[in-house]
């Protein structure tokens, strides 16, 4: 099992770390959007112990293949909800629900700041077959930072 932090100033730069956190995984199919997940209207399928992590509110399976090889589908995004769309920290990887053309999208994207254009992000892959898209702020509906990953190596 490899756990990888992230963050851009190093694993956990500046931030207080918890000895020892039971934190909740989410099964993401049973999820109606993360606005339910973060209101707690939904039950832990189980929890994971990571030691001397920042404090963090759950964890998520991955679908898709937008941040590979970054992270791949199976892995587990561990995160920290953000209350405040003014404290996004430019450049690192969030877990967010964005509206588009009247359906909710979930996704794990970098999230940008578009110069000149304080209304709105650039969400961006790591994978670079998927181009980056231009989202309203106002059309964020949730929003976590994304602390750490893990990736199970198993053959079944």
């Amino acid at each position: 099992m490899n756990i990888t932090p992230f963050g851009k100033k190093g694993p956990f730069f500046g931030e207080r770390r918890v000895e020892r956190q039971e934190i909740p995984l989410y099964e993401f199919e049973a999820i109606a959007g993360l606005i339910p997940l973060f209101t707690g209207q939904y039950q832990p399928v189980d929890y994971i112990v990571i030691p001397d992590v920042p404090r963090c509110d759950g964890a998520v399976y991955v679908r898709g293949d937008s941040m590979v090889p970054i992270l791949k589908s199976g892995d587990i995004v561990v995160y920290r909800q953000v209350h405040d769309l003014h404290n996004i920290i430019w450049g690192e990887m969030y877990l967010l629900s964005f509206n588009y053309d009247g359906e909710e999208y979930i996704t794990v994207k970098y999230v940008h700041c578009v110069d000149g254009r304080p209304d709105v992000v650039e969400l961006v892959s790591q994978n670079e077959v998927h181009a980056p898209k231009i989202v309203a702020l106002s059309d964020i509906r949730a929003l976590a930072i994304v602390k750490a990953s893990i990736r199970i190596n198993t053959m079944g």
